[in-house]
């Protein structure tokens, strides 16, 4: 068991087309953490629709305001998490050069710095599966599974995120990658 839970953190889980009409229907979410205690992921392809600064009441510098708030998963909707890279991360604990991080005061001190290299995405909740959970989940084959990658974390448009990894992972996920939101309405 523990083999598998190495192999799932730092992955992108994705839905297989087997979770419409759940919160994670079209889905990505990074995990993050996986242990005998369960896991812990962020969707990707999930914004809000708001900028950070209109819904955290905290002093944050002023770059940090205007990034994008994405709903991390339907834990904890009130909990903040953020992804971050630079050219070098030594304690990134997700994927090299990526961090994952909770605290507010984390969160600040990054926003004062400065680095033409630094990116970071900010989350509100998060996906949480209990012990042996996901592991059920991916038996059932509600999850396909894609590599993370920082390219796909920061640099693809996140309304397409779903979309371009099954295209990327051949023929046989086309036709997936194509289905609607609402089947019906095909």
């Amino acid at each position: 068991m523990a083999e598998t839970n190495k192999f799932l953190k730092g992955q992108l889980l994705l839905d297989s087309g087997q979770l419409q009409g759940s919160f994670f229907q079209h889905s990505v979410v990074l995990i993050c953490q996986h242990d005998a205690e369960g896991a812990f992921g962020l969707v990707l392809n999930r914004a809000t629709g708001s900028n950070v600064g209109e819904m955290i009441v905290a002093d944050l510098p002023e770059k940090l305001k205007h990034c994008p708030l994405y709903l991390g998963g339907p834990v904890q909707p009130s909990a903040l998490s953020f992804l971050h890279t630079d050219a070098f991360v030594p304690e990134a604990n997700v994927l090299p050069n990526l961090s994952l991080g909770h605290s507010l005061d984390s969160l600040i001190e990054i926003g004062e710095s400065f680095s033409p290299t630094r990116k970071i995405r900010l989350f509100a909740g998060y996906a949480g599966w209990s012990p042996g959970q996901l592991e059920d989940e991916m038996k059932r084959k509600a999850w396909l599974t894609h590599p993370a990658s920082l390219d796909l974390v920061f640099e693809t448009r996140p309304e397409h995120l779903w979309q371009q990894i099954l295209r990327q992972k051949g023929w046989q996920y086309r036709l997936l990658a194509q289905m609607p939101e609402d089947p019906s309405l095909n």
